[in-house]
């Protein structure tokens, strides 16, 4: 019997009892500013993303990798970029119907915008695969289903959820990241399921790494390596073979491996971004989904942590990880939509860093119990967590009031 499924037969009483691998394990976790090498803390002169989101790059003039790659997409040439997306789906478009491209979709509005333009605009057959969230959201699940009574085939993909629970917890006690084990099967399911049917192109919509900030060696490329960009881009470092010191084997975790890259060669497997083909705004892909699936924003108005509506829907989850993301690097949902806004030219940077300050590192209450339960924490468990990857690096405490506040604040 593996450690997981012992886990899952136990009380909570009992599982606070844990194996000593999975003890041993839990008391070892990432020092944030000694994993991810971050630099003293700097703000974009142009947006109000700051030095320590991992990897992104300053110039000597104080702009950030993502506003010069922004400057760089009005240049583009955007009609020679259709005509290289066009041959690209002319090369792999099927005669009989059949699935021809992959996309990789949540039903949010950025998958769900790529997969209905490939089928109604470019005549393709795409087949989108979904790896499930944690715990749907109402509108999440409304959105999904909305997707696939647009017109498009699917695959969901969801995980043992006892083993994924496991891995969740473990997650955000070792490396404060609740997201890490969803990050796993996001990545892999769409291309084991591409190659699984003989499909090699897949089709995503941003290239996050360049529009968002991080590493640019990629932004003159429309496509990315599914091996080491997937590993240094996505999870961290930490692989699916570093969980077996918890009792969890590789047989345990295959629906979240990648396929073997001599299959995918076989297959020919191609993954690219529409982003590159195709100028990438986000406020337009939510528009076009409004009218084209019936896409639905949050139904209070904002997502938690930020003033937008319209991203990180589906999971119940989703604003655990931006507030982490908020203890670790200074900077929440809020801070990413600004910042991504001011360089579409939707708000100005002055608008943009009152809206930071006003919602970023704000506490996600609506789903908390529930996620507390899913977790198997207390209350008490998930707050020591919290402070345990709180960087000292850039937050101070005030002695008078006992309150964090970030040491140098966008202005």
């Amino acid at each position: 019997m593996t450690t997981y499924q012992t886990i899952g037969r136990l009380s909570y009483k009992q599982y606070v009892e844990m194996p000593d691998s999975l003890k041993k394990m839990l008391k070892e976790f990432f020092p944030v500013s000694e994993y991810y090498k971050l630099p003293e803390v700097k703000y974009c002169r142009k947006c109000v993303i700051s030095t320590q989101r991992p990897r992104i790059h300053f110039d000597e003039d104080g702009v950030c990798s993502a506003c010069r790659f922004a400057e760089k997409k009005q240049n583009a040439n955007w009609e020679e970029r259709e005509e290289q997306l066009r041959g690209l789906l002319e090369k792999h478009r099927s005669n009989d119907g059949s699935w021809d491209v992959v996309v990789p979709s949540s039903g949010g509005k950025d998958s769900a915008f790529v997969a209905h333009k490939l089928k109604y605009e470019y005549n393709m057959h795409p087949l989108t695969v979904t790896w499930a969230p944690h715990i749907y959201t109402g509108v999440g699940w409304y959105n999904f289903q909305a997707l696939v009574h647009s017109g498009l085939d699917n695959v969901l993909g969801t995980p043992d959820g006892l083993l994924h629970r496991i891995l969740t917890r473990a997650s955000l006690i070792k490396m404060g990241d609740i997201f890490q084990p969803f990050i796993y099967g996001q990545k892999a399911f769409p291309i084991s399921t591409a190659v699984r049917y003989g499909i090699p192109l897949i089709m995503y919509g941003e290239n996050g790494e360049v529009e968002y900030g991080g590493d640019s060696k990629n932004e003159e490329l429309p496509t990315h390596n599914i091996t080491s960009d997937i590993e240094k881009h996505y999870i961290s470092g930490f692989k699916l073979t570093d969980w077996a010191d918890c009792g969890i084997s590789a047989k345990d975790l295959s629906c979240y491996q990648m396929p073997k890259i001599e299959d995918a060669e076989r297959v020919g497997i191609e993954c690219h971004f529409l982003s590159f083909y195709k100028k990438w705004v986000p406020q337009q892909n939510y528009y076009y989904t409004v009218e084209n699936t019936g896409f639905k924003p949050e139904p209070d108005g904002r997502s938690e942590g930020t003033y937008s509506k319209y991203a990180s829907l589906d999971d119940k989850l989703a604003g655990y990880h931006n507030y982490f993301a908020y203890l670790k690097f200074g900077h929440g949902r809020a801070t990413s939509d600004a910042a991504h806004e001011i360089r579409d030219g939707h708000i100005t940077r002055e608008e943009g860093v009152a809206l930071v300050h006003k919602f970023d590192g704000e506490f996600p209450t609506k789903h908390f119990k529930e996620v507390l339960e899913y977790l198997m924490m207390t209350e008490d468990e998930f707050i020591q967590c919290c402070e345990r990857f709180r960087n000292q690096d850039i937050w101070k405490k005030d002695e008078a009031t006992g309150d964090w506040r970030l040491k140098r604040q966008v202005s």
